[in-house]
């Protein structure tokens, strides 16, 4: 049996700021955006040269989904973005206004910072080492 995830869903405040936030300022491209009637849409990004796994921009449309946006993990670090340069990334998403919340380190896995997407959400930017 072959499984994969496929999308995860991200629920954000609006789908065009967010669009906006992961295709300009962490480089990811718009691999769809459907119109499903009713002020609802299918909005999925990705990193730049990825398509195995999305990410499914879900607007929150009650109040208990707006509570979430921006802390869908309490705190924590959510999601963990992977490269094979990460100064080349790092030093690119900092000239493009992302917040870095926790400076480059060095671990035994390899370098690592931590930034905020524009809700807040917790990410790692990671190059892992070979």
């Amino acid at each position: 049996m072959k499984r994969h995830i496929a999308h995860i869903a991200l629920v954000v405040n609006d789908y065009d700021e967010a669009v906006r936030f992961y295709t300009e300022k962490l480089n990811f491209r718009l691999v769809e955006n459907t119109d499903l009637g009713g002020g609802k849409r299918w909005v999925l990004v990705a990193p730049a040269g990825w398509h195995e796994c999305c990410i499914l921009l879900a607007r929150a449309v009650n109040e208990e989904q707006r509570s979430r946006v921006g802390n869908q993990t309490g705190g924590r670090v959510f999601l963990f973005l992977h490269t094979d340069d990460f100064w080349r990334d790092y030093n690119a998403m900092i000239s493009r206004g992302v917040n870095f919340v926790r400076p480059p380190s060095n671990e035994s896995y390899g370098t690592v910072a931590v930034f905020e997407d524009l809700y807040g959400n917790l990410w790692d930017l990671i190059e892992k080492k070979s």
